[in-house]
């Protein structure tokens, strides 16, 4: 049923239109909103509270399912979730942006196309090339949500996917609204604005650093296995060589350790960082890496380990 569910979602995911309406953040941002008031946000500001908030829309879908007890409507929920949970539009319409650029020797654009990807995205590291930005985010969008959900199923994919979307900086760029009671006398309604927007400022600081640091240990394993992978499926003897290296170190961002491993497997000259070359063979790296891990999925299936 797992591996089932992967490759529908996959097939669908690829050659589907997508819209808004199948992006899981369009689901994160009314989640946040909601959270503003009442019993919810008094989670949010618990330092345990916020884990039960966070696990809160998985642990409703796992209810459901457990309720139901049906093989076709799990395979059904499961697979709506992949698609929820897998893959984003805006990213892979920024992509074909980047790619036109280069395409026409647009260097500029092409750099201001990968800067909006990684402001959004949050990624801030100087160390880190354009393939390798583009290496990371195939491994949020698809890799880390297809470990989890192998692991865990629907409860695994979801809890995973609201982490990466409340880690991310474009989670909370859309405009909200603060709602001003009418019979508030004791401030102006400058004050008022001003304090919501202070309250909600320190709710997303304190929403988006947990993310951040729970994260950091959500990727810990599925990094190093896809890590594997990239030896794998890549230059097997540099790539092995940088896994060895990291395996056991808490410390490094994920973000860091998978990049290095994806360089180390497809090794490009230097001269060709941040070029239309280096981008489109890292991701095409992470391409065969999907089905490596699909086939593994499959292995584990026959032998009876998965269901």
């Amino acid at each position: 049923m797992t591996l089932i569910s992967m490759l529908i979602a996959l097939i669908i995911e690829r050659l589907a239109v997508r819209t808004k309406a199948w992006q899981w953040v369009s689901y994160v941002r009314p989640y946040l909103q909601i959270s503003k008031q009442g019993p919810l946000a008094a989670l949010q500001r618990d330092r345990f509270g916020i884990v039960v908030w966070w696990l809160l829309p998985s642990l409703l879908v796992a209810l459901v399912l457990f309720s139901l007890d049906f093989w076709l409507v799990t395979l059904l929920v499961n697979t709506l979730v992949l698609l929820l949970c897998m893959g984003c539009w805006h990213y892979r319409q920024l992509y074909k942006q980047y790619l036109n650029a280069a395409e026409r020797q647009d260097q500029e654009a092409a750099y201001l196309v990968m800067v909006q990807i990684s402001q959004q995205a949050g990624l801030v590291s100087d160390e880190l090339s354009h393939g390798q930005r583009l290496v990371w985010l195939n491994f949020k969008y698809y890799a880390g949500v297809l470990f989890w959900f192998a692991l865990l199923g629907a409860f695994g994919a979801i809890a995973y996917a609201m982490l990466r979307q409340l880690a991310e900086p474009v989670t909370y760029q859309e405009p909200q609204e603060a709602a001003v009671p009418a019979d508030e006398p004791a401030h102006s309604p400058q004050e008022t604005a001003s304090d919501a927007a202070s309250d909600d400022d320190l709710t997303q600081q304190r929403v988006q650093g947990f993310a951040v640091d729970l994260s950091h240990w959500a990727d810990w394993i599925p990094v190093r296995l896809f890590g594997l992978g990239f030896a794998l499926v890549g230059h097997f003897t540099k790539a092995s060589a940088a896994l060895v290296a990291y395996l056991v170190d808490s410390s490094t961002p994920a973000e860091i350790v998978l990049s290095d491993i994806a360089k180390a497997a497809e090794p490009l000259p230097d001269e060709l960082r941040n070029c239309s070359s280096e981008v489109c063979s890292l991701v095409q790296l992470s391409k065969r890496n999907i089905l490596f891990f699909l086939a593994l999925v499959a292995v584990l299936t026959l032998s009876g380990l998965l269901s």
